[in-house]
């Protein structure tokens, strides 16, 4: 997946995370700029058929007490694996630390990991992926879970921005090939932040 497609889904909203504000009627830019991309035709990931009425992704109303500040644990002594997808591509990748942060007043962990395939590739270089699962999937969001791109900070906090949270490709067209979530970055309460689940035709 090109790096500046990527970069389309990980735009952070700088917003005080004391502020409940929420938007009910009007799309944030987050959702502005990946609803632009999916309605264009030379890149989106829709199937023909689903791009043809396409009016816009549905998303959970922004709510900031998804932005949370996560602490990052790096973890410098793992070793590379063949990460698990939707077909049977096996992409290389590395645990490049733990982050944990606090939402409703209880702390959580979720693994991050880099891609050794691409980690060259111009935009690449400082690119990390967070998978992860939660109670909403299969009902308000897709089954197999969601992703948030983020950057390797220069400290040991980063600003993670669930409202961030898109789909993989697999959900809008099974020809892509898409990382499974690992377990282990399952969160035991509802994200009710992102994108949701999507209905096909």
């Amino acid at each position: 997946m090109n790096r500046s497609i990527l970069l389309l889904f990980s735009f952070f909203l700088l917003l005080n995370c004391g502020d409940k504000k929420r938007y009910y009627n009007d799309l944030t830019p987050f959702q502005k700029e990946i609803n632009d991309f999916f309605k264009d035709a030379s890149i989106s990931p829709l199937k023909a058929k689903d791009l043809k009425d396409f009016k816009g992704l549905d998303f959970f109303a922004f709510d900031s007490t998804y932005v949370v500040i996560a602490k990052l644990i790096k973890t410098p002594n793992e070793k590379p694996f063949k990460m698990k997808t939707t077909t049977d591509r096996l992409p290389e990748h590395i645990k490049h630390g733990v982050v944990s942060f606090e939402l409703f007043g209880i702390s959580y962990n979720l693994n991050i990991y880099r891609n050794l395939e691409n980690i060259d590739e111009q935009g690449y270089r400082d690119y990390l992926f967070l998978p992860f699962l939660d109670d909403t999937n299969g009902n308000e969001s897709y089954g197999g879970g969601r992703y948030i791109n983020l950057d390797i900070p220069e400290g040991n906090s980063l600003v993670i921005d669930f409202n961030s949270a898109y789909n993989p490709y697999c959900v809008y067209d099974e020809k892509y090939s898409c990382p499974i979530v690992p377990r282990e970055n399952y969160l035991p309460i509802e994200i009710k932040a992102g994108v949701k689940n999507f209905n096909k035709k």
